[in-house]
């Protein structure tokens, strides 16, 4: 059937769906290399060397480059404009703007770091400074941040659509999954016959494949609550609405259990397992809050149906104490020794707000804390080690870019975090995904008070995932968030992939 002509030629409805299902194709091709970088950036050490971090920016920059040229082909709006992000993304480039300007030299600058002058007076020449103290940390640290961005704007836009959504905390829960388990073959075998492993591995707290069990935590940590968002969505689509009493209710679990919750359990079984195996304190407490932030939203929706609810809350306090008292020895045992204080961090945390204070608005450059921090240390902490990061992502945060344009960056975040919030309040489909994203940003944001897990690419760009398909589906798939055209629109939530439908 002939139902329109392009240039004096005859286009059939044939052709259309020919043009759709290549176009379906070719985003179903971009998600899944999307997924498979995320399921290679913890495999290197959680992504922690320089080389990784080049790999990840060609890798996710081009996955972003190669699916604007799709849309520019096929001739269609973004799936989420930038104008549905403006004040974040402004912010963003603000943010972005300055860490340019920190790096740039010139002579005789009223607002670089004295630090140069000193050095141009030990050597007799006049050097040409700039804001941060090593221009070489601050452009890596900015390679980071832009791949991060560059991986929330390809979730943002691709988990516009709800399947793709829905696949991407499948896939991160499996993901997070396979490194649990490879975990826990490490803490069973000797070091020497799995590749990436440390000498505690058998005897010790687990890491998988990360340089150590904290950062491990917190990615685990991620992938528990990607794990239990699909509880939730399982939950609602399985058992609420034929639960209507306390026996019923009860059944309804077991039989979703034994049939198509096998994957939930045991891949939420063996990331707890993992997690608690690392001893982490900080670990095992941000992902406790994050857990307690989903259970709270998910409160929020279905008050009618209390019986079923309250049986799977039962249920999940019940197995959570069953895995504590069984696989929690670790972590009982890293507080008895060190308590929840450590008088060495919080000394640099002193010696960090010190340095913040002597910079508030210029900062020292961002990502430079190594090369700062030597400047500031004293007695009050150990001789012993070389401190890298100040276990406190914040005070970093301000002592590189200053109060304002750290507080900038902060709030970018958080505009994004509460969009999601508001979606796991309001929506009535999908909103599994903004509630989980929400809590997520809750475990990394607590994890960041007391460690560095957020400068780890394993854990940055899991989240940074996470955020952008919550903030994605945190608005209906009838309200539109793309520039509107008069031909077309893209659909959002529940349709199949790479599916249009016409407003």
């Amino acid at each position: 059937m002939v139902i329109g002509q392009a240039g004096g030629k005859t286009i059939s409805a044939a052709a259309i769906r020919s043009a759709e299902g290549r176009g379906r194709a070719a985003e179903a091709a971009i998600f899944g290399l999307f997924v498979i970088g995320l399921a290679w950036v913890p495999f290197w050490e959680g992504s922690n060397q320089p080389a990784a971090w080049g790999i990840n920016a060609v890798l996710f920059a081009g996955i972003a480059a190669i699916f604007e040229v799709l849309l520019l082909v096929r001739g269609e709006p973004h799936p989420v404009a930038l104008h549905a992000i403006a004040l974040p993304a402004a912010l963003f480039a603000l943010v972005i703007s300055w860490i340019y300007v920190q790096t740039l030299t010139w002579p005789a600058s009223p607002i670089a770091h004295p630090v140069w002058g000193m050095a141009a007076d030990v050597l007799g020449r006049r050097l040409a400074g700039s804001v941060s103290v090593d221009r070489d940390l601050t452009n890596l640290a900015l390679l980071r941040l832009i791949t991060a961005a560059l991986v929330f704007w390809s979730a943002l836009q691709l988990c516009r659509n709800g399947a793709f959504a829905r696949l991407l905390f499948k896939s991160i829960a499996g993901i997070g999954g396979a490194y649990a388990a490879y975990s826990l073959i490490a803490f069973s075998l000797p070091s020497a016959r799995l590749p990436w492993l440390s000498d505690a591995a058998g005897v010790g707290p687990t890491s998988s494949t990360f340089f150590n069990r904290n950062s491990f935590a917190a990615y685990a940590g991620l992938g528990l609550i990607a794990v239990c968002g699909l509880g939730v969505q399982l939950y609602r689509a399985e058992v609420s609405a034929r639960a209507v009493n306390l026996r019923l209710a009860v059944a309804a679990v077991i039989e979703a259990a034994g049939r198509i919750g096998a994957f939930v359990i045991g891949t939420g079984f063996l990331i707890a397992v993992a997690l608690l195996l690392t001893g982490s304190r900080g670990g095992v407490i941000a992902t406790g809050m994050g857990l307690v932030v989903l259970a709270g939203l998910t409160s929020r929706r279905g008050r009618r149906r209390v019986i079923p609810r309250a049986v799977l809350g039962v249920l999940a306090c019940l197995a959570a104490a069953v895995l504590l008292l069984v696989f929690g020895d670790p972590v009982v045992a890293t507080l008895q020794q060190r308590g929840l204080e450590d008088v060495n961090r919080l000394a640099v945390y002193l010696l960090t707000i010190g340095s913040i204070a002597d910079r508030p608005i210029f900062g020292h450059g961002y990502g430079s804390f190594s090369d700062v921090f030597p400047m500031y240390r004293d007695r009050s902490i150990s001789v012993d080690g070389v401190w890298l990061q100040a276990h406190d992502t914040y005070l970093e945060l301000f002592q590189g870019l200053g109060l304002v344009f750290g507080s900038m960056l902060l709030a970018g975040v958080l505009l994004l975090v509460w969009r999601c919030v508001g979606g796991a309040m309001t929506r009535r489909e999908n909103q599994a995904i903004p509630r989980a994203a929400a809590a997520a940003a809750v475990l990394v944001g607590v994890h960041s008070l007391v460690d560095f897990s957020l400068q780890i690419q394993a854990v940055t760009l899991t989240f940074a995932s996470m955020l952008g398909a919550g903030v994605a589906q945190a608005k209906s798939s009838r309200a539109g968030l793309q520039h509107q055209q008069p031909s077309s629109s893209r659909s959002g939530t529940s349709d199949p992939p790479g599916s249009r439908r016409k407003l």
